[in-house]
């Protein structure tokens, strides 16, 4: 499985064009909600709402198709994916995050091969990024493809905040502990933190790691290499991730704190919190819950800084490529679920929803719509981002194996709790590999 990307690949693919459902259930939209017949479509709720609504109107006004919308909270998304293609009613269509998730329900049958709707079809092939394609191939077979828009994780800051103090964007970790420690002494919290989901706090150790340790380390880590999770690289980073806590670098309940409910997102954009480590859809986010900051430049953002001596380089990235609409192989009605993917996804009319949204659609050759957009300097900074980065990794819950991917978010908040020290935390970490 591949779930990096090389920058030369990526450039040049550019160049020559150029997270269950809550107790109360889904959220049901579209037109199609409820609709007896036709396909069904899973969805992650969020900033991407108006894009799928849009989309599966059109394919119902274009193909005379059916289709029932459903979005779901992402907080146990993936196991209930893995429950309803278990049991032999799943939607046609459902979201994933490509990597170890998708691969396992590949590995078990439950998955349709796209290979040949993908290759046969020059005009869908040519929709994507062709590097894109990756996370959702395994041993030569495509099963997914690309749904949303490019979101690496970066440090979104309230730059309000920011000129205030005289502060500055930090080059290296080391003025970023600086920054936090000027922040805390005005009583600003540095980083807001939505911990109960575990996921957020995971990013800063990835981060960290790739920065000290270099794609190396990353690459052993995902590949299951034996005692990858001992090499000193990971204690330090872990040790740097622990300072940040001990230093008061996030809010006070933090672990209790939601990010799918919008309560982390909220202390950034009402200045409660100054930075956020969060994915690209954050600004898309940000945009529907406070537009003013946009509209008064008061957003800003800025990749995730150097370690000082680490063997990483800064322009690697972590995060998600994008997610991907598979269609189930015990679907009723495949045909129908390959005509929505062909149809309505990354069409010319979705493409231009993205942009509207914030977002960064996966597509080649848009350099020059993105800076016209509405959100052009966001837009072209992620995707400047993508094409010069060396590396762009798979959020490594969604890239590693699912059981595997769930002790670690379990390891990584007992971390952040300090009912694991870096040592015991690593030692965990590889027994869990193994």
């Amino acid at each position: 499985m591949k779930v990096r990307y090389a920058a030369a690949g990526l450039a040049a693919a550019l160049a020559i064009s150029l997270s269950a459902c809550g107790t109360g259930g889904p959220t049901r939209s579209g037109s199609g909600a409820g609709k007896s017949g036709g396909i069904t479509v899973w969805a992650i709720t969020g900033g991407y709402n108006d894009v799928y609504t849009n989309s599966v109107n059109a394919f119902e006004s274009g193909a005379g198709q059916k289709a029932n919308l459903q979005l779901f909270q992402s907080d146990a998304y993936k196991e209930k994916i893995r429950v309803s293609l278990g049991a032999g009613n799943p939607p046609e269509v459902f979201e994933n995050w490509g990597g170890g998730g998708l691969k396992d329900l590949v590995k078990n049958g439950l998955v349709q091969d796209l290979t040949a709707t993908v290759n046969g079809d020059p005009q869908l092939k040519s929709r994507f990024i062709p590097s894109l394609l990756d996370s959702a191939t395994f041993d030569g077979k495509i099963y997914g493809v690309p749904m949303n828009g490019l979101s690496p994780a970066v440090v979104f800051y309230n730059k309000k905040i920011f000129t205030k103090y005289n502060l500055t964007p930090p080059k290296t970790f080391d003025d970023l502990l600086a920054l936090a420690g000027t922040l805390k002494s005005h009583d600003v919290t540095p980083f807001a933190l939505g911990g109960a989901q575990k996921w957020p706090e995971l990013m800063f150790e990835e981060y960290l790691i790739d920065r000290i340790g270099g794609q190396d380390v990353v690459n052993k880590i995902l590949s299951g290499a034996p005692n990858a999770w001992s090499d000193p690289s990971v204690v330090q980073a872990s040790t740097l991730a622990r300072r940040l806590v001990g230093e008061g670098g996030f809010q006070k309940g933090f672990a209790a704190t939601s990010y799918d409910t919008g309560q982390a997102t909220a202390l950034l954009y009402t200045g409660k919190a100054a930075m956020e480590l969060m994915g690209a859809w954050e600004y898309a986010s940000i945009k529907k819950a406070d537009p003013d900051m946009l509209k008064n430049g008061d957003l800003g953002w800025f990749a995730f800084p150097q370690v000082s001596g680490g063997k990483g380089d800064p322009s690697s990235l972590e995060g998600n490529p994008a997610n991907y609409y598979s269609i189930a192989a015990k679907s009723a009605k495949p045909q129908v679920g390959v005509d929505y993917l062909k149809k309505a996804v990354m069409s010319p009319t979705y493409v231009d929803d993205l942009i509207k949204n914030g977002r960064t659609p996966p597509v080649p050759g848009i350099a020059g719509k993105l800076a016209a957009g509405p959100d052009g300097a966001w837009n072209s900074y992620v995707y400047g981002l993508a094409q010069k980065s060396a590396h762009y990794t798979l959020s490594w819950d969604q890239a590693l194996p699912p059981a595997t991917a769930d002790t670690l978010l379990t390891n990584v908040s007992q971390l952040f709790l300090g009912k694991l020290s870096p040592q015991a935390f690593s030692a965990a970490m590889d027994k869990a590999a193994g």
